[in-house]
C-alpha cells in the first residue's frame, strides 16, 4: 500500500511538472525578427515583446537572422544558418515563420519560380520534428521603401503575400496577416528606415501575434457539412478554407477560421465580396466565420431580407451563434439595416462602411450625389415601385429605423470618407448619427478626412475589429494586461540613447536609499515634474513642486508614453516602495484614451493600477487622479473620453485610497481649459499649469 501511495505521489509530481512546462515558441525570420536597428534589441525586438505579452507559461526564442532569404538559391538562404539548425534542435511547440522580404531583391527574385517549393521545404522540416509543432505563417509587413529600392514593396504586396496565403491554404496552416498592421501611410516612429520596425512597431507585431496565440487552440473549427453541400467549390480566401455553393439557386459563401472562437461567432458580409478584406481576415484570425448570401441588385428590398432570413435560419440550425455581426459597404448598408430592423434580436453589432442609408440620396441622386440612373431603374424593379414618386415617399429606409436600432441597443460603427460625393456623409451617416444621439444610443463614426467613397474600410482595421470584439464580448482589455513599454524616441524627453527599459531602471535607481514625502506615478505629464532623475531632459514642473512641498522630499516615477498597462508592469517589477513614500499620487490614462482604448477599458486599467499601488504601498496615503483633463473645450473628443472615465471612477468603491477628479483645477465656468495652463496640444501642462497642480497636490497630502 505504501509503495502504491509513493508511486501515485511520484506520478502526480511528474504530472504537475509537465503541466508547468512552458509552451516553446520559435520565431524564425530575417532582420525584422532579429530586431535590426532597434535600441536594446534583446528586450525590444518583437519576439522579446511577445514573451512579455505571453508571460511565464511561455518560452519565446528569437531565431531571426538579418538579410536571409527563403530561396535556397538566394544570396543568403536561411536554411544555411546556425540559427535554423538551432531552431530545429529547440523542438518548439509553435513555429512562427516570417520570411520573404529579402527574396524580392533582384538577385534573388530571378529565382521566384522556386519560392513556393523552397518555402514548402522549410515548412516540412518543422512539421517533421518530434515535437509536432503548430506551424504559423506570418505575412511580411508592409514596406515603405521608394520604387527602385533593392527590396521591392510591390513584390511583397502583390506576389510574396499571395504566395504565403497559397501555402497556408494548401497545407492547412494557420496564417497571421502582418501586412496591414502599420496602415498604408509611413510613420517614422513605427518604421524609421521604412523597412525595419522600431521598438514601437515591434510591439504592434507582438500584440497582434499574442492575440492570435492566446485564442483557445483546443477549439478547432467544427464540421460545417450541415451548411455546406458536398459539391461546394473550395477556394482560397487569404489562406483560409472557403466554400462556395448555391442554396435554392442563391450564391452563398462560407469561410472557416482555423481556430473557432467559443460560441461560434459569424459575420454576414453584404455585397462586394473580398473588397478591402482586412477586417474579415482579422476576424478569421480571432475565430469568426465569414459568410455571404448574394443579394445583388436587390437594394435591401423585402425579397433580399427574406433571402437573408432563410440563410440565417440555416446557419443557426447548424450551431452558429444566434447573434450575427452584419457588415455592409456602400449599397450593402441597405440590406444590413433593413434586415436588422426586422431581426433586431438576432444582431450582435453592425459595421457599415460608407453606407447608403437613404435611397433618395443614392441611387436616386435627389441631394448632393449624382446618383445612378441604371441603379435607380433596378431599385424600382426590386421594390416593385411603379414610379419614382412611390420611391420618394418610401418610409422604410435605414434612416427610418434609428429608433428600432436604438431600442434594441445594437452597437453600431460607421467608417466614412468625409469627401464622399457618391454617398454623401451629410445625407446618410450624419443624419443617422444625429438621430441615434437624440435617442442616447451608441454609435461610433470613424471619419477619413479628404477621402471619397473609396477606398473603403481602414488599411489597418484594428479599430473596427476591436469594436466588433467588444460588441460580441470577446475583446481582451489591453489596459489591464501588464507589459513593458517600448518608447525609444528622444522626443519623449530622454537623454540620447535611452530606451524605455533604461528609463524604468533609472527610476528604480533614483529611489534607492530615500525616504520620500511624495512619489508621483504616471506618464509624460508626471515625468516632466523632473525630480532628481538623470535620464530625462524636461524638468518643467520641478520648481513648482519644490516650492509647494520642499526640495529633495519627492520624486517623479513617470515615463513618457506610458499607458495603464505599462505602469501596471512597473508596479509589479519595480520596487518603488523602497523609498517608503508617505504619499503616492497616480495620474494615468491619457495615452490610452489618445490611442484606441475606450473610456470603459481605460477606467478598468486605472482601477487595476490603483489596486496594484495599494499592494505595492500598503503604508502610504494613495491619491488617484486618473487622467488630467485634455482637450480645450468640454465637447472636445478627448475631453468627452476623460469625463467618461471620471464618471466611472467616481462610482467605483475604492478602498484605502483617495480618488480626486482634477478637472476642476484647470477649467473655467464653461469648462474650457483656462488660458496659460496647457500647451497647444491641450494635453501637456505649462509651467503655470504645474504650479497650480503642485499647490493642489500639496493641499491634498496635508490633509
Amino acid at each position: 500500500m505504501r509503495y502504491l501511495i509513493l508511486t501515485l505521489t511520484f506520478l502526480l509530481c511528474i504530472t504537475d511538472l509537465a503541466a508547468q512546462k512552458p509552451v516553446k515558441v520559435a520565431c524564425v525570420g530575417n532582420s525584422i525578427t532579429y530586431g535590426a536597428g532597434i535600441i536594446n534589441r534583446e528586450k525590444n525586438c518583437y519576439p522579446a515583446q511577445l514573451q512579455a505579452y505571453l508571460g511565464d507559461n511561455w518560452e519565446v526564442r528569437n531565431f531571426g537572422v538579418s538579410g536571409r532569404t527563403t530561396l535556397s538559391k538566394g544570396d543568403h538562404p536561411y536554411i544555411e544558418t546556425d540559427a535554423y539548425q538551432q531552431s530545429l534542435s529547440y523542438q518548439p511547440d509553435i513555429v512562427l515563420i516570417k520570411l520573404g522580404t529579402n527574396d524580392t531583391k533582384p538577385q534573388n527574385w530571378k529565382y521566384k519560380e522556386d519560392f513556393l517549393k523552397d518555402y514548402q521545404t522549410l515548412i516540412d522540416s518543422y512539421r517533421a520534428l518530434g515535437s509536432h509543432p503548430r506551424v504559423v505563417l506570418l505575412t511580411p509587413v508592409r514596406c515603405f521603401l521608394p520604387e527602385g529600392s533593392s527590396i521591392n514593396s510591390q513584390l511583397i504586396e502583390k506576389e510574396v503575400r499571395p504566395m504565403l496565403e497559397e501555402l497556408a491554404w494548401r497545407n492547412d496552416l494557420e496564417i497571421i496577416n502582418m501586412f496591414n498592421i502599420f496602415g498604408n501611410d509611413w510613420k517614422s516612429y513605427l518604421m524609421p528606415d521604412k523597412l525595419h520596425p522600431s521598438s514601437i512597431g515591434a510591439g504592434v507585431m507582438a500584440k497582434k501575434i499574442y492575440n492570435f496565440l492566446t485564442l483557445n487552440s483546443s477549439l478547432q473549427a467544427k464540421s460545417i457539412e450541415s451548411v455546406v453541400p458536398r459539391d461546394a467549390q473550395k477556394f482560397n480566401f487569404h489562406g483560409y478554407q472557403g466554400y462556395e455553393f448555391y442554396d435554392k439557386g442563391v450564391l452563398c459563401k462560407v469561410v472557416k477560421p482555423y481556430i473557432e472562437a467559443e460560441g461560434r461567432p459569424w459575420v454576414i458580409r453584404a455585397r462586394f465580396w473580398n473588397h478591402e478584406p482586412q477586417t474579415d481576415i482579422d476576424l478569421l484570425e480571432q475565430g469568426f466565420y465569414i459568410t455571404y448570401c448574394d443579394v445583388t441588385d436587390m437594394y435591401g428590398s423585402d425579397k433580399a431580407v427574406r433571402r437573408w432570413d432563410r440563410f440565417y435560419k440555416k446557419m443557426v440550425k447548424a450551431g452558429f451563434n444566434k447573434k450575427v455581426v452584419l457588415e455592409g459597404m456602400s449599397r450593402g448598408g441597405l440590406i444590413v439595416y433593413n434586415w436588422a430592423a426586422k431581426n433586431a434580436d438576432k444582431v450582435a453589432c453592425i459595421y457599415a462602411d460608407a453606407p447608403v442609408m437613404d435611397i433618395k440620396s443614392w441611387p436616386m441622386g435627389k441631394g448632393g450625389s449624382t446618383g445612378s440612373v441604371n441603379d435607380t431603374r433596378k431599385l424600382l424593379a426590386a421594390y416593385g415601385f411603379k414610379n419614382e414618386g412611390e420611391a420618394l415617399a418610401w418610409k422604410r429606409n435605414p434612416l427610418d429605423y434609428a429608433s428600432v436600432i436604438a431600442k434594441a441597443k445594437i452597437p453600431v460603427i460607421h467608417v466614412v470618407g468625409d469627401a464622399d460625393a457618391v454617398v454623401p456623409v451629410d445625407e446618410n451617416t450624419a443624419v443617422f448619427e444625429q438621430q441615434m444621439n437624440k435617442l442616447n444610443a451608441p454609435i461610433t463614426v470613424i471619419h477619413k478626412p479628404a477621402v471619397g467613397h473609396h477606398p473603403h474600410s481602414l488599411n489597418n482595421p484594428e479599430m473596427i475589429v476591436r469594436f466588433i470584439l467588444t460588441a460580441t464580448g470577446r475583446n481582451k482589455n489591453d489596459c489591464v494586461h501588464p507589459v513593458p513599454g517600448n518608447e525609444f524616441r528622444t522626443t519623449a524627453g530622454w537623454v540620447e540613447g535611452a530606451d524605455w527599459y533604461g528609463v524604468a531602471e533609472e527610476i528604480t535607481e533614483t529611489l534607492q536609499g530615500k525616504k520620500l514625502k511624495l512619489l508621483l506615478l504616471g506618464n509624460s505629464i508626471t515625468q516632466a515634474w523632473g525630480g532628481t532623475r538623470k535620464a530625462i531632459t524636461n524638468f518643467k514642473g520641478k520648481q513648482a513642486m519644490d516650492d509647494a512641498i520642499g526640495e529633495g522630499v519627492w520624486e517623479s516615477a513617470g515615463i513618457s508614453g506610458d499607458r495603464t498597462q505599462h505602469l501596471l508592469w512597473r508596479l509589479q517589477h519595480g520596487n518603488y516602495n523602497v523609498c517608503r513614500p508617505e504619499n503616492v499620487v497616480i495620474a494615468i490614462g491619457i495615452n490610452n484614451l489618445g490611442g484606441t482604448d475606450t473610456p470603459e477599458d481605460t477606467a478598468e486599467g486605472i482601477i487595476a493600477v490603483a489596486n496594484g499601488a495599494r499592494r505595492q504601498f500598503p503604508n502610504s496615503h494613495i491619491i488617484l487622479l486618473g487622467p488630467y483633463p485634455a482637450g480645450k473645450e468640454k465637447q472636445a473628443a478627448l475631453r468627452i473620453k476623460c469625463d467618461r472615465v471620471h464618471d466611472i471612477l467616481s462610482t467605483y468603491p475604492f478602498h484605502q485610497l483617495e480618488y480626486v477628479n482634477p478637472t476642476g483645477w484647470y477649467v473655467d465656468d464653461n469648462e474650457t481649459i483656462r488660458e496659460g495652463l496647457y500647451g497647444n496640444d491641450y494635453i501637456h501642462m505649462t509651467s503655470e499649469g504645474y504650479k497650480i497642480t503642485a499647490e493642489k497636490i500639496a493641499t491634498l497630502i496635508r490633509k
